[in-house]
């Protein structure tokens, strides 16, 4: 395994008003004080991100949203720019989510608009691609994910390539309760892996850090965190108490 720092990043979803966020977030900087080796982030709603922001300022946790758009500004209702990313205290955000592609209509085209405009605004964007189940009863994991990497990423440099992390989250553990196997996960990493080799090369590949997501808990993080090509998770419901959170952070420390 390359030397990747792993990545945890708690995904709050619609959950949680200011109040809740910020005592949220005061709770998971203090699960996690001390914590070293691993990569933390939050993100939780546009209207929280503030309130969080303060709290986490000079500690070890990241901000980071969960959606931007692609335009500076403009006549664009319910969309959030990089600039006000920026100025609100991110550093990182969340592109691509099944949920975003599922509901919201966004697609590899979509997520490869707002990846552009995230990096050139030196936001680091945390890339989701993950199979329907019925995709992977189809046998066409392999083709889905594919796809979605390279339509996600398309015209990216080697450069920009290695400055942001991907989150593989199979669609059908999401939630659910149902977990991929370790070697599953590890399986499909390492296929995404295998594209990134062969679009940018083995060097880039090797130090892209690649997520899991899908119902990741206290419990199975150690084990699908030791897989070889598989660097941290992408939070959901773990993500929402800080004790638990702080336990799947502490997971990735191997």
């Amino acid at each position: 395994m390359a030397d990747r720092k792993p990545v945890v990043a708690g995904n709050w979803k619609m959950n949680k008003t200011s109040e809740e966020a910020e005592a949220l977030a005061k709770g998971v900087v203090d699960a996690v004080s001390g914590v070293e080796g691993v990569e933390v982030v939050v993100c939780p709603t546009f209207t929280c991100l503030e309130r969080v922001a303060g709290v986490v300022k000079d500690t070890s946790v990241c901000l980071g949203a969960q959606n931007v758009y692609w335009e500076a500004e403009g006549a664009f209702t319910g969309e959030i720019s990089t600039a006000m990313l920026l100025t609100a205290g991110c550093s990182h955000v969340i592109l691509g989510h099944s949920e975003r592609r599922q509901f919201f209509g966004e697609t590899d085209g979509t997520v490869n608009r707002r990846v552009k405009a995230a990096l050139e605004a030196t936001l680091s964007p945390i890339v989701c691609v993950g199979e329907t189940q019925e995709e992977r009863e189809s046998g066409v994991t392999d083709s889905v994910v594919r796809t979605q990497v390279t339509g996600s990423l398309d015209g990216l440099s080697s450069e920009e390539v290695d400055k942001l992390v991907i989150a593989y989250e199979p669609v059908w553990a999401i939630g659910t309760g149902l977990t991929a196997t370790p070697e599953q996960a590890d399986e499909v990493h390492a296929l995404i892996r295998s594209v990134l080799a062969d679009a940018h090369g083995q060097e880039t590949a090797d130090s892209v850090r690649i997520q899991y997501g899908g119902s990741v808990k206290p419990d199975n993080a150690s084990v699908l965190f030791s897989q070889p090509n598989i660097d941290g998770g992408l939070i959901g419901g773990a993500s929402l108490e800080a004790v638990s959170f702080a336990a799947v952070v502490k997971g990735a420390l191997g």
